[in-house]
């Protein structure tokens, strides 16, 4: 990871943008910061982006849409910045492939927290994981770990987050293996980030509804009740 990180941060309100921008520079992260869809493609097309902070709800495009601007064209992790009655773009900013997401009025020392956790699990591969050791199926599904790229079986790309891409890096090295909880965060280095990541449940969860013909009823991800999950689809190297 580059140890001076550059931020992307995109805000239509400019006291928000500069409150963000003086205090990750205060603590040795290089800013950039844009107030809206615009500034933020010239930004990117400018400069080596590592994470790009974006709130939802700006005028013009919004940060849904910018979202899905991001991870089309680049494996830029992205946090978004939400006000507190909109969990359902919340939830669908992360099934667009936000990375993670912080709630308005926040503190800035959060905010720093929550940027190192996501650029640490964007820049290590979970441990037992093999680096590019080219592209697997299962279910019909192709998984290109060199390329970050999901296909569903039509063909499809389907986007993931740097949590759920960690979180199947996992399990397809581990296919027919019972996972505890605690080994899974263990191996997602859940230990290692902060108290504010999400349980490991909730991205199974997601990872589920997004490889999974029903969801509720997963034949892929199977839930072992005392153990944890198995990864039950047979894992092949193409």
């Amino acid at each position: 990871m580059n140890d001076n990180p550059h931020i992307l941060v995109v805000d239509d309100h400019r006291d928000i943008r500069d409150l963000v921008g003086r205090y990750l520079v205060k603590y040795g992260m290089r800013v950039t910061t844009a107030d809206g869809g615009a500034e933020m493609r010239k930004a990117m097309k400018a400069s080596a982006i590592d994470l790009v902070v974006l709130d939802i709800m700006m005028p013009g495009e919004d940060g849904l849409s910018l979202t899905r601007f991001v991870r089309e064209t680049s494996r830029v992790p992205v946090i978004l910045l939400t006000a507190m009655g909109e969990e359902t773009d919340r939830i669908v900013g992360i099934e667009m492939g936000a990375d993670d997401y912080l709630v308005k009025p926040f503190n800035p020392r959060e905010l720093m927290a929550r940027i190192k956790a996501v650029l640490r699990r964007t820049h290590e591969l979970p441990p037992g994981a093999e680096p590019d050791t080219g592209r697997l199926t299962f279910a019909g599904w192709t998984f290109d770990p060199a390329r970050r790229e999901l296909t569903d079986p039509e063909g499809v790309n389907v986007a993931l987050s740097s949590g759920e891409f960690q979180l199947l890096s996992v399990f397809l090295a581990r296919p027919g293996m019972v996972l505890s909880r605690d080994q899974l965060l263990d191996l997602t280095r859940g230990r290692q980030a902060v108290p504010f990541d999400r349980a490991i449940d909730n991205q199974v969860s997601r990872l589920r509804r997004k490889i999974e013909t029903s969801p509720k009823e997963p034949e892929i991800i199977r839930t072992v009740w005392g153990g944890g999950y198995v990864f039950a689809a047979k894992v092949e190297a193409l």
